[in-house]
């Protein structure tokens, strides 16, 4: 996923990405706890796609509150 794709996005669907994400980064640290875990990448693959999602949004807050 990238910044461009996340623009498009309106912030309601972005928090829904974020919950989204947040749930799958729970699972995974869940699996790694355990020792099931396979694709170590993705969590940080994960973290930066939350970073990413969390950037976007506040942009968007802080172009909504300084067009008011």
């Amino acid at each position: 996923m990238n910044a461009k794709e996340l623009n498009d996005k309106t912030p309601d669907q972005l928090r829904d990405e974020l919950v989204s994400l947040k749930k799958e980064a729970f699972n995974l640290r869940f699996q790694q706890a355990t020792g099931q875990l396979e694709n170590t990448a993705r969590v940080r693959q994960v973290r930066r796609d939350v970073a990413r999602v969390k950037t976007v949004l506040n942009a968007k807050a802080a172009a909504a509150a300084q067009g008011e």
